[in-house]
């Protein structure tokens, strides 16, 4: 296949395109605007190979996204490019308008407008997936607050409950997708997914941010109490699912993908301080380092993934524990600091965002 990936200098975006580029036998089209977050030496190990092609085009632009579709005829759309941070979503909601809902609506009807001009045999190929978050279905209740929070997941059919800007613009863009298939009959697919976390990760998320702090010996800014619950999905093991379901999936068809790994926000900057303090130890213990701060407005309490239904029906499943991935995410970084500071090019100093002005 040839896969056209909006977004692939992104975090997600880039660990797909690696996996396709090594893996299987396909070709990828690019498709990025290369904004902050993205980055094209998170793809060195592809953009030499014959079968990587990159068109840096923003999705709100027709003209080019049509260029781009009719020139280089793909049999698939993934669409991974989206404003992603909840707390740049507080301070700057327009971007996200922007981005996820506009650019999702003008991609849409570029891939309906090309896909409809296809030939019988490839309109019955090509897809559409489009890739979204947990965070679209609100929050679930706290162990804190019932005693059987355990029972309560995020299923491909929960009610959506959007709490912050950035949630709100991707379940529009959810909302979207589907209305696309109803209405015109473009072949989509959606899947959400929990927290990722992994290599090339920009360092305004919550594990990059605490490495590099600790390494600075700064604060490691912690958000209330620090018991927000999020599902934990190493990146390479969302970017393999998302090639199962690109190339195994049902048209129509919803799938929510989580890594099996609940934690408490506190847990993981633990885990972090200690990994940390093992590979690259200091005096001063890292967990000194740990600062409660007051927390981001509507922040969501627990969220959490049931992926029984890729698991069943696609046969995915998680391959890294989070001791694992976590540990693998902390050497990559140690390993790559040079990196974490040529992405940051003096526009972002992990300074504070999400303070509701």
């Amino acid at each position: 296949m040839k896969l056209l990936i909006t977004g692939g200098a992104g975090f997600i975006g880039s660990a797909v395109i690696r996996h396709i580029i090594r893996n299987t036998e396909d070709s990828v089209v690019n498709v990025d605007k290369l904004t902050y977050a993205g980055n094209l030496e998170s793809l060195a190990a592809a953009s030499d190979n014959e079968r990587y092609i990159f068109e840096q085009v923003d999705i709100n632009n027709r003209v080019d996204l049509d260029r781009v579709f009719r020139e280089q005829q793909p049999d698939a759309v993934m669409h991974l490019a989206a404003e992603s941070h909840v707390d740049r979503s507080i301070d700057g909601p327009a971007d996200f308008i922007e981005t996820n809902i506009v650019g999702t609506y003008t991609l849409l009807e570029a891939a309906r407008y090309y896909w409809q001009g296809l030939g019988h045999e490839r309109q019955q190929v090509f897809r559409f997936h489009h890739i979204s978050t947990d965070e679209v279905y609100g929050d679930l209740p706290h162990p804190a607050d019932t005693t059987n929070s355990a029972h309560y997941l995020f299923t491909e059919t929960t009610p959506y409950a959007p709490s912050s800007p950035y949630s709100a613009s991707k379940a529009s863009s959810d909302h979207l997708v589907r209305a696309w298939r109803r209405t015109y009959g473009l072949p989509t697919l959606i899947t959400n997914c929990s927290n990722n976390y992994g290599p090339y990760h920009f360092p305004e998320k919550l594990i990059p941010l605490m490495i590099l702090n600790a390494l600075e010996g700064k604060p490691l800014p912690v958000y209330g109490k620090g018991d927000q619950i999020r599902d934990w999905l190493y990146v390479e093991d969302h970017a393999r699912a998302l090639y199962k379901v690109i190339t195994e999936g049902k048209v129509g068809e919803t799938y929510n993908i989580g890594g099996n790994n609940e934690k408490q926000n506190i847990e993981v900057v633990l885990s972090l301080c200690d990994i940390l303090q093992e590979l690259y130890p200091q005096s001063t213990p890292y967990r000194e380092l740990i600062n409660y701060v007051p927390d981001r407005p509507g922040h969501d309490m627990r969220y959490a993934i049931d992926a029984s239904k890729i698991q069943k029906e696609l046969g995915w499943q998680p391959q890294e524990t989070f001791d694992t991935g976590i540990r693998k995410t902390v050497q990559w970084y140690l390993d790559h600091l040079d990196w974490c500071k040529r992405v940051q090019d003096g526009s972002y100093q992990r300074e504070r965002m999400g303070f509701n002005k």
